[in-house]
């Protein structure tokens, strides 16, 4: 069995509709693999399935070597709608998962951790301040903080920076980047989002879904450096070749689509 995420025959249907069709996929510890694919091929339900907030109707899935049953901490998630209390400040939101991680710390440990981790992600001057005070881009790094600080091996984030301008989406590309590597061990990030630049930067690997039923069409290695920085891909002459091949593979399964 797999040391990393490992998804063996899995299959989600609702009622007589196929969501997930048969997937098959390995992922090894420390990789970063990036979820491409129309609305509805099955790209959050997958993610949700590793989280363990939903099960398959057929087949397996293991992290780590162990079947994925249920919400562990082993596993974090991250949505698009930074999914913070309203009622508590930054440093409280992030010191509930503090708790969560380390059960055993009193509340001044736990707010001391919370403060490690917003100071992470450039937040020391919004300890205190409550979600509605703060950009969309700042609330969104206090969920990667709170993600952080559980101390979850693998993350999961479905289109986390959809909704940002793209400034605070291309630094959060970049603090996530950063993130990974400086991890000992390796974080093992699965990424579901519509953009092909974003997919290309932070995956070492894209994996893109046709749908209707969601199934594995393209498994595309992005080539080292791993350490990479954004001029230096995206002005490399592998980048437009990965994706002009990932353009014509989304191409060809929405002619699949539309003539089937």
């Amino acid at each position: 069995m797999s040391d990393g995420l490992l998804l063996d025959d899995v299959s989600v249907y609702y009622g007589a509709a196929s969501i997930l069709d048969r997937l098959r996929l390995e992922v090894p510890p420390g990789q970063r693999v990036s979820l491409l694919g129309a609305s509805g091929s099955g790209k959050s339900t997958l993610l949700r399935l590793v989280a363990g907030l939903l099960k398959p109707s057929r087949g397996s899935l293991s992290w780590g070597g162990q079947p994925i049953q249920g919400a562990s901490l082993e596993r974090g998630l991250v949505f698009q709608d930074y999914s913070l209390f309203p009622w508590l400040s930054m440093v409280d939101n992030v010191a509930l998962a503090v708790g969560k991680a380390r059960p055993q710390a009193d509340k001044a440990e736990r707010r001391e951790g919370a403060g490690h981790f917003l100071r992470q992600v450039g937040l020391e001057q919004a300890l205190g301040k409550f979600p509605f005070e703060l950009s969309g881009g700042m609330q969104q790094r206090g969920a990667i903080a709170r993600l952080l600080a559980l101390g979850s091996p693998l993350l999961l984030m479905d289109e986390p920076f959809g909704a940002l301008d793209p400034v605070n989406r291309a630094r959060l590309q970049d603090l996530l980047v950063e993130i990974c590597e400086i991890a000992r061990p390796r974080k093992t990030l699965v990424f579901v989002t519509h953009d092909v630049d974003e997919a290309l930067y932070l995956g070492d690997r894209v994996i893109m879904l046709g749908s209707a039923p969601g199934r594995i069409i393209a498994d595309l290695a992005v080539p080292p450096p791993r350490r990479r920085d954004r001029r230096t891909l995206f002005e490399s002459t592998t980048f437009p070749r990965l994706r002009e091949q990932i353009a014509a593979q989304l191409h060809a399964d929405t002619l699949q689509r539309l003539v089937a």
